[in-house]
């Protein structure tokens, strides 16, 4: 009796007793570069692209699923393709910048890209940054054999190895490659490639920009944009006047 007692008044207590909230469980947030990759991942023309190829798995930076070509159907080839890219990407970014700066400084009388290599020939040489002394150079010849023997250790190291690393990626070699270990957290690491990639890729269309506009125009980047600002209803007749002449 005394058992079934206990065991009533542990029923009564249980009804009455308020049940606990359950926590709710906030959805993960996601990591920094994980929407930009996989089956949903962004793709080139939105939710108008369709289906995206099957070797397009969204396992690569800035990969949105376009290519009619089938360039990268082949899997040796796409990776041949895709280290090319990020490599030009690179020299693109430095390249625009270099376009741009030496148009900026007074030290340089704002020459634009395009004229700025051929002060090697002057008596001053070229002075970087229009800073005298900065790297003074007045030889193109030993301009040339510097550069090709630095690039020449650089490219073999990253390629095939040396003394800043072993079995490093040809792409990503990191170790040596990354001082500020920007690539030490993996989710940081992996947006910061799709941003690179991204940034990359307008820097080659602006390259294409900058030499079309040199050869239509005869002027740099900053003073097309000035011009451009300055009149920008007759910047369309002025193109259209050049090209028929």
């Amino acid at each position: 009796m005394v058992v079934l007692a206990l065991s009533a008044l542990q029923v009564v207590a249980a009804k009455k007793a308020p049940a606990k909230k359950s926590a709710s469980k906030k959805p993960a947030k996601k990591s920094g570069g994980v929407e930009w990759y996989g089956p949903n991942r962004p793709l080139f023309l939105g939710p108008l692209s369709g289906p995206p190829p099957t070797y397009l798995k969204g396992e690569f930076a800035g990969d949105y699923g376009w290519d009619t070509s089938g360039l990268s159907a082949d899997p040796e080839t796409f990776a041949r393709y895709r280290e090319i890219e990020v490599i030009h990407a690179r020299w693109a970014m430095l390249g625009a910048l270099g376009c741009v700066v030496p148009e900026l400084l007074d030290g340089t009388n704002h020459l634009p890209w395009f004229k700025a290599g051929a002060q090697i020939f002057s008596d001053e040489g070229i002075n970087y940054l229009g800073v005298p002394g900065l790297i003074g150079a007045k030889s193109i010849l030993a301009t040339l054999i510097v550069q090709v023997v630095l690039m020449s250790f650089v490219e073999g190291y990253r390629v095939n190895g040396g003394p800043a690393g072993t079995g490093l990626d040809s792409v990503y070699p990191g170790e040596a490659f990354d001082p500020l270990g920007l690539a030490d957290d993996p989710d940081s690491f992996a947006e910061l490639r799709v941003k690179e990639i991204k940034n990359g890729r307008l820097a080659m269309v602006s390259m294409l920009g900058f030499f079309v506009q040199a050869i239509v125009t005869g002027k740099g980047p900053i003073e097309n944009l000035n011009d451009h600002l300055a009149a920008p209803g007759n910047n369309l007749w002025a193109l259209s006047a050049t090209l028929a002449n």
